[in-house]
């Protein structure tokens, strides 16, 4: 969906109205979402579709994803989300998925962010180098 730059400005508009000390607040959010879906500005169907998305960018940026090839440990797991915590903030939250294709290793994904240390990806680095 093409945004056009006036619902780009009101979407930020709002979004800046959802903060309270720079952090996104869920009670103004209910309230902006509530107004805007009283008041029916114009463009409100881009403005409700870029606001969307400003939020859920900001939510992504503050929980890292922790991909693992074994389950993890509790006492690992705390490690980790407090490493996590020191390096980032105390507000980002850790999630923690098991995926054995990564065959060994870890993946923390924070927004767009991806730090990689997997058996998969040193193998597909390794294959690539070989081939080039």
């Amino acid at each position: 969906m093409k945004v056009s730059k006036e619902s780009r400005k009101g979407a930020r508009a709002l979004y800046t109205a959802s903060l309270t000390n720079g952090r996104l607040d869920e009670a103004k959010i209910r309230n902006v979402l509530a107004q805007v879906i009283e008041r029916h500005p114009i463009g409100y169907g881009q403005i409700l579709h870029e606001y969307h998305r400003l939020i859920r960018m900001e939510v992504e940026r503050r929980t890292a994803v922790v991909e693992s090839a074994a389950p993890l440990c509790v006492t690992e797991e705390k490690k980790i989300a407090a490493a996590v915590k020191t390096q980032l903030g105390d507000d980002v939250r850790a999630e923690f998925i098991f995926d054995t294709d990564l065959i060994g290793g870890l993946r923390v994904r924070i927004g767009s962010q991806v730090y990689e240390c997997t058996v998969r990806e040193r193998l597909t680095r390794l294959r690539w180098e070989l081939a080039h």
